[in-house]
């Protein structure tokens, strides 16, 4: 969160993340053609004639769903609307996984709050089935007022997390130095809604206000410019495909890595590779890498 002596930075910055917001491409996505739920029977619905997609949670149960596709790399955008108001003991999760013990996963978890306090958003890593990997945020925004853009770009160098345009994080390919890497394991994208008020909420002190009930959270414009993973090969072994991905090799620019550090400054409230106290032995070794963010 944003201290008094960083104000002026904050005033400077604020400009360029909207218009980072504005610059954001429309996509025509189809939940319909997509998607497929996972869980919550009538609780998922799709709207506008594909357009628009609603999760909700009620005391019975939640809500989820996935994609069709399978994706080995790619650059994944999804704008969503959060659950307003008292949304404390909620999460809503957004995010790539792989399937099986050494499971590989990309993680956006929103998680709620009471009225007037700020949502926290937190990230992990997982490689071959090991996380612990958690960074978390607060927004610049209010999440429920407006949809917002979150994405993942996943390739062979990185994985830049980014709200609306703007990188707050970003984990890099330390094979060399012995941490696992997810390059091999195809993933689909996977979000839901649900009760978790065993901790998300202050360390689960606050409980879901089920008279608040259902919660709702929106989704649209998902785009996936990515490698579809099927029968073993990848839509980017493609020649014709080819000259689309710049994705696959796109780097940080030094607006990117401003915007980085600006985010993690003034937004970030946890660190794992800070947390002296829950790795006494030492951090991991991802940690030690200076340009490892």
């Amino acid at each position: 969160m944003a201290s008094s002596s960083s104000t002026t930075n904050i005033l400077i910055m604020l400009p360029l993340l909207l218009l980072a917001s504005s610059l954001i491409p429309a996509y025509a996505a189809n939940f319909y053609q997509d998607f497929d739920t996972t869980f919550g029977d009538g609780r998922v619905r799709i709207l506008n004639n594909g357009e628009l997609l609603t999760l909700s949670l009620d005391k019975a149960s939640g809500s989820g769903f996935k994609s069709k596709n399978e994706y080995l790399f790619g650059n994944i955008d999804m704008q969503l609307k959060l659950v307003p108001g008292n949304s404390a003991g909620t999460v809503t999760a957004y995010y790539l996984t792989s399937q099986g013990p050494t499971w590989d996963e990309i993680d956006f978890e929103f998680l709620g709050n009471l009225s007037g306090d700020p949502y926290i958003l937190h990230t992990n890593v997982f490689t071959k089935g090991k996380g612990n990997r958690e960074q978390q945020f607060y927004l610049w925004f209010d999440p429920t007022a407006d949809f917002h853009t979150y994405s993942i770009l996943w390739n062979p160098q990185h994985i830049i997390f980014s709200v609306d345009g703007t990188p707050i994080r970003k984990f890099k390919n330390m094979e060399a130095n012995g941490v696992a890497y997810p390059k091999n394991q195809p993933m689909r994208i996977y979000s839901s809604l649900w009760n978790a008020d065993d901790w998300a909420t202050r360390g689960g002190l606050v409980k879901t206000d089920w008279s608040q009930a259902p919660f709702t959270a929106s989704y649209r414009n998902f785009n996936a410019n990515a490698c579809v993973w099927s029968s073993g090969t990848s839509s980017c072994d493609s020649k014709a495909q080819s000259t689309d991905n710049g994705w696959l090799t796109q780097e940080l620019d030094s607006t990117g890595e401003e915007r980085l550090r600006w985010v993690q400054k003034n937004y970030m409230i946890y660190d794992y590779c800070s947390d002296s106290k829950r790795f006494p032995q030492g951090f991991p070794p991802e940690c030690n890498n200076t340009q490892q963010n």
